[in-house]
């Protein structure tokens, strides 16, 4: 019998490595979420790829949320995706 005693995986929930949708997780995350600009600063993506990051963890499950105030929308998770 053979026993797979490889504990070096990390849990399926938690990244790996450092990443940029990580990044853009921890930063919807907080209290106030973010803006797109931070988001853009944080993964150094574009405008549109930031947004359609955010369209892939909808699919993924994740409640994303948007507030408008000033005129600049903030962007937050009110819940995490089921895996």
């Amino acid at each position: 019998m053979t026993t797979n005693t490889n504990t070096s995986r990390a849990p399926a929930n938690k990244p790996s490595r450092d990443t940029k949708i990580g990044k853009v997780i921890n930063l919807l995350k907080r209290k106030d979420g973010a803006t797109l600009d931070q988001l853009v600063k944080a993964t150094g993506w574009q405008k549109h790829t930031v947004r359609a990051s955010l369209t892939g963890l909808k699919k993924k499950g994740h409640a994303i949320g948007r507030s408008a105030a000033d005129g600049t929308s903030r962007y937050a998770i009110s819940g995490a995706a089921s895996q």
